[in-house]
């Protein structure tokens, strides 16, 4: 079966529209893809849905699209937001890559007191999500938020959104605090929520984990649910994946006969 490009474009979607493709984008369709004039494309802008265009003209030095007919209506995706500590720029890539295939609306560098890397290019990251967001359907892109810290992703909090912190420390002695003052398991916090409202954050600490005062901090907030992720201490970029797969399929747009 021959592929059918799929692109995101920052522009409006409707029958007969005319655009001209970044350099990037005509690079990938003629050069990479090798489409020629005549060859269908689908496009998606997170505003007007998924498209059906076809290529008007096509060279080495550039492409345009004749936009026809509308393939799926705009639909959106659960109100999540996934905040979480940059690390390594493989493992932040992966995180952002897979938050957006998992359907997260927002992804937001957090930095904490031990954020190895506090560097973030949130247009590389956009970037990323683009590519993934055009290989797996979705009709809309990411909001990918510039880096903030902690204490300030807290005292901004809004009203109606719940906070899930992946604490996987204990209040013991030894590595991590010992078995003592674990968090309840993430499944048993979700399935008690049988009529969810607002929105949720799901929060992934640094490699090595948040400190005591970090940690004392958000366990004191009423509205942050502290869980564990199982018996086993996950890497950042696995746990990312782990949190969001199990609120997707209890919570999330994984119930949906149309997901």
């Amino acid at each position: 079966m021959t592929q059918i490009p799929r692109l995101f474009v920052d522009a409006a979607l409707h029958a007969g529209a005319r655009l001209e493709l970044p350099r990037e984008q005509a690079h990938y369709l003629v050069n990479v893809m090798r489409k020629e004039a005549g060859a269908p494309v689908r496009l998606f802008n997170g505003r007007d849905g998924e498209w059906q265009a076809v290529i008007g003209a096509a060279s080495r030095k550039g492409a345009s699209l004749v936009v026809e007919t509308r393939l799926r209506e705009q639909t959106g995706v659960p109100r999540l937001r996934l905040c979480f500590a940059p690390v390594k720029k493989a493992r932040t890539d992966f995180i952002v890559e897979k938050a957006t295939e998992l359907g997260v609306a927002v992804i937001q560098p957090v930095i904490t007191r031990r954020t190895q890397s506090e560097r973030v290019r949130t247009d590389r990251l956009l970037a990323l999500a683009t590519e993934a967001a055009e290989q797996t359907e979705r009709l809309c892109l990411p909001v990918i938020g510039e880096p903030v810290t902690l204490e300030r992703l807290l005292a901004d909090w809004p009203e109606d959104e719940h906070l899930i912190f992946c604490d996987e420390a204990g209040d013991g002695e030894g590595a991590w605090g010992g078995a003592s003052g674990r968090a309840r398991p993430m499944l048993d916090l979700l399935e008690e929520q049988t009529a969810p409202s607002g929105g949720w954050t799901i929060l992934i600490g640094p490699e090595g984990g948040f400190d005591e005062t970090e940690r004392a901090h958000l366990r004191s907030l009423p509205f942050v649910h502290p869980v564990t992720l199982g018996p086993r201490i996950l890497r950042a970029d696995t746990a990312a994946v782990a949190a969001l797969t199990l609120w997707q399929g209890v919570l999330g747009d994984w119930q949906s006969a149309d997901a």
